[in-house]
């Protein structure tokens, strides 16, 4: 007999007032009122925060990659799942289909989320882990793809956030020498500065 799952959705990302140089990703459940805060990298959550934007980067980033390699081998993402936390580290599946087979991938955490939201796939945790591991504050009112996007739009604090999560990734990136991505992580910074929040 299978556990009970939920289904989740990325409600914001900001700084990590927890570990420095990282930033909180926060998911709430769909259908109800606990959320759950997942500590992730600075290259993760810019990719994250790209396509809750709707914001295409130049060239591909590597979840988007990744995404269009398993489109041309014929599979696609049905799910990910996350299915255990220790210690403040959540694990997880990515479940596929190609052909009759479904074949199981292990996943970081944030890796699957940047996936899913890019193939537009279900983000699901076990009930028991998401109530062990829930915020336990007055959680923000869940809100739908459309408001999400448009609350990171109109919010200046999270387009402030954004453009520094961007920045570090474009520093650390020709830091290491990594001009491509540099050109990228520019251009992207560029357009997303170009987006002002609506009245």
């Amino acid at each position: 007999m299978s556990k009970p799952k939920v289904e989740l959705q990325v409600v914001n990302i900001s700084g990590s007032q927890v570990q420095a140089g990282a930033y909180a990703m926060l998911l709430a459940e769909k259908d109800g009122d606990r959320q759950l805060p997942i500590i992730i990298g600075a290259s993760e959550a810019q990719a994250i925060i790209m396509e809750l934007r709707g914001i295409t980067p130049p060239r591909p980033l590597t979840h988007e990659l990744f995404a269009s390699v398993i489109q041309v081998l014929g599979a696609k993402i049905l799910r990910v799942l996350i299915y255990r936390a220790e210690n403040g580290i959540f694990y997880s599946y990515l479940f596929l289909s190609a052909g009759e087979k479904l074949i199981r991938v292990d996943s970081r955490t944030s890796d699957a989320i940047a996936l899913a939201l890019h193939t537009k796939a279900p983000i699901l945790i076990y009930e028991d882990i998401l109530e062990a591991e829930k915020l336990n504050l007055k959680p923000e009112k869940p809100v739908g793809e459309n408001n999400r996007k448009q609350n990171l739009k109109n919010d200046p604090v999270n387009q402030m956030q954004s453009v520094e999560i961007m920045q570090s990734a474009l520093d650390k990136a020709i830091a290491n020498e990594d001009y491509e991505q540099a050109a990228v992580l520019r251009d992207m910074i560029k357009n997303f500065k170009h987006l002002k929040p609506t009245d």
